[in-house]
């Protein structure tokens, strides 16, 4: 595995566990992460806001699928299940687009995640 694909794979391994510190080191001060569907979030603070709102979430599984990687773009994807405020068991698919800073030692710049609810 490329040492791009294993930052992608233990991001997304951190956030399944919560680790909200990891997440936030891993990206770049001028971060743009665009959630299909919502406003984009620009910048480490409001990129880091949205991360530690997501601590203390009900995460019941957390699967991915595939990691590949490319020059400076990388994507994941895979499968979730959680439970909402009611308690109600939800199941999602999501995939994550990556843009990195540059070649060595790189962060993510930029990130773009499409998740769907699915029917179990």
């Amino acid at each position: 595995m490329t040492e791009k694909a294993q930052l992608i794979q233990r991001f997304n391994e951190a956030y399944a566990q919560g680790d909200a510190d990891y997440i936030i080191d891993q990206v770049t001060d001028d971060i743009v992460w665009t959630v299909i569907g919502e406003k984009p979030l620009r910048g480490k603070e409001a990129f880091a806001k949205a991360t530690r709102e997501m601590e203390g979430g009900t995460l019941s599984s957390f699967t991915i699928d595939h990691v590949i990687t490319h020059g400076r773009t990388a994507a994941a994807n895979g499968s979730m299940t959680m439970k909402d405020p009611s308690g109600e068991e939800k199941a999602y698919a999501f995939c994550d687009i990556y843009v990195f800073s540059g070649f060595k030692n790189a962060k993510i710049k930029e990130m773009t995640s499409y998740v769907i609810e699915v029917k179990p």
